[in-house]
């Protein structure tokens, strides 16, 4: 069994992100990539936990991890995990990560075990990000997984429009006017519709899911070395994300 890497500081980290994206030429990630079965993980720092789903394409946007944690080791203390974790919604493991990625373009399909999995991971107070890279709310990312989230989880308040009032939009960066707006949306991905909303499921007074049509996964998927070219970081919004996923 491999043991988990150390959390370490920004200059550790850019260092040792940039000897990994060198030795794996060719490969599509910036950060080594881990499996739960393989590599299990207690502490305090963020993992940055991926989904994997048979169904479809889980794999997609492949260097959004890489992205994710340099924002939050640029602008946070937060100690970070330097590999992604990838794990399945019926795994033991699970309840381990407070933060979980889900994306892709296809069918979402979840057992019964997976369902029952995510519905105690959101009740233990875990967060799932799910991020339509279709960009399409009348896509098959957006049907199939919506339909699986009402299957999963019952009663009212289940992918309601999330406030731009709610401490999700202001748990770092402040963002209020809600969502920030992605490339996509604006030069007509998908359904050429600019959603000024998130979705949610909240349990136990809590977002458990976070649901967006606004593909920030692709907005996320470049070098890391390349933001600084950036006349404004478009990541900023992950730190939201994984500040109230830690908090």
């Amino acid at each position: 069994m491999s043991r988990a890497s150390p959390s370490i500081d920004r200059r550790s980290f850019l260092q040792r992100l940039g000897l990994a994206a060198a030795g794996v030429a060719g490969a599509s990630l910036g950060a080594p990539r881990a499996h739960a079965a393989t590599t299990p993980w207690r502490g305090p720092e963020f993992v940055f936990a991926r989904l994997r789903y048979d169904s479809g394409d889980w794999d997609y946007n492949p260097k959004v991890c890489a992205n994710v944690l340099d924002a939050v080791v640029q602008y946070t203390s937060i100690p970070v995990h330097q590999q992604e974790v990838v794990i399945t919604a019926d795994s033991a493991e699970l309840q381990a990560f407070p933060f979980l990625f889900m994306t892709g373009h296809k069918l979402v399909r979840f057992s019964e075990a997976e369902r029952k999995g995510l519905v105690r991971y959101v009740e233990n107070g875990g967060l799932l990000f799910s991020d339509d890279c279709n960009h399409d709310i009348e896509g098959l990312y957006a049907k199939s997984f919506e339909a699986e989230m009402r299957r999963a989880f019952t009663g009212p308040g289940v992918l309601t429009k999330i406030p731009n009032r709610h401490p999700l939009y202001h748990a770092f960066f402040r963002f209020p006017d809600g969502p920030p707006q992605t490339s996509h949306e604006m030069n007509g991905w998908g359904d050429n519709i600019v959603h000024d909303y998130l979705l949610g499921i909240e349990r136990n007074g809590r977002l458990g899911v976070v649901y967006s049509y606004k593909d920030y996964g692709c907005e996320w998927d470049y070098d890391w070395r390349n933001k600084r070219f950036r006349s404004k970081d478009n990541t900023r919004f992950a730190v939201n994300l994984v500040v109230y996923a830690m908090t």
